[in-house]
């Protein structure tokens, strides 16, 4: 019954975002809309992942996660059965790493991005599940 859930993000500069996550990220715009000052808010894709933005007011700013308790970093997790390839593409975008690829203490192969409002995504699958899939990286794999 259910399918997905998109995070919905407020952003100070909504075309800066769409730029970002087109160029970094890879993402493609699949909605937008405003009114007759232009636009407000964007729903951005790519595979399965979706993300929605908006800037509310001048007053109103991003709160992420991090500025509000940097032991609960992550403003979404998303699941990828490929970390390693998409860590190696994601580094070729210069997308701004806030922790590179590991296997983390809470059993993940994962690494983290900060976007240009402070959000944190973190991208990464079960440990054994990078393992079973073949996509652990051989620099890692003594470590594991």
């Amino acid at each position: 019954m259910l399918n997905s859930v998109t995070p919905f993000f407020i952003v100070d500069d909504l075309a800066a975002t769409i730029a970002f996550y087109r160029s970094r990220l890879g993402f493609e715009v699949l909605h937008k809309g405003g009114d007759e000052q232009g636009d407000f808010w964007a729903m951005l894709g790519r595979d399965d992942v979706v993300f929605m933005f908006k800037h509310i007011t001048p007053d109103v700013h991003p709160q992420p996660n991090p500025s509000r308790h940097e032991w609960a970093a992550w403003d979404a997790y998303v699941f990828t059965t490929d970390p390693d390839s998409l860590y190696s593409e994601l580094l070729a975008r210069n997308a701004p790493m806030r922790r590179g690829l590991a296997n983390t203490s809470d059993g993940l192969r994962a690494f983290e991005i900060a976007d240009n409002s402070g959000y944190v995504l973190c991208f990464g699958c079960p440990i054994e599940a990078a393992v079973a899939s073949g996509t652990r990286s051989t620099l890692d794999s003594a470590t594991g």
